[in-house]
């Protein structure tokens, strides 16, 4: 069995974009959600580089589960109640 991502949050986080480099969490427990701050070191899991090119908002998937990587598609509604967020 794979090890899975530690839910984060469960929905997106919401946030206006400037443009620039982003390395989204891919892990789940980076403590400056929902980007990258090294706690994935010793996991199977690495940060998703991501390039914003115009400012906007962004929803960032903080169930770590989404089908689309860093940008949320709705799969936090369809996570059981025994995947809980830390």
């Amino acid at each position: 069995m794979s090890e899975e991502p530690v839910i984060a949050q469960r929905g997106p986080y919401t946030l206006e974009m400037e443009p620039g480099t982003y390395w989204w969490c891919a892990c789940g427990r980076s403590r400056t959600q929902p980007f990258c701050d090294g706690s994935h070191v010793g996991t199977p899991f690495v940060p998703k580089e991501v390039r914003i090119e115009a400012r906007g908002k962004v929803a960032w998937c903080g169930c770590k589960r989404s089908r689309r990587g860093e940008r949320c598609d709705g799969t936090h509604r369809m996570l059981g109640p025994e995947e809980s967020a830390r």
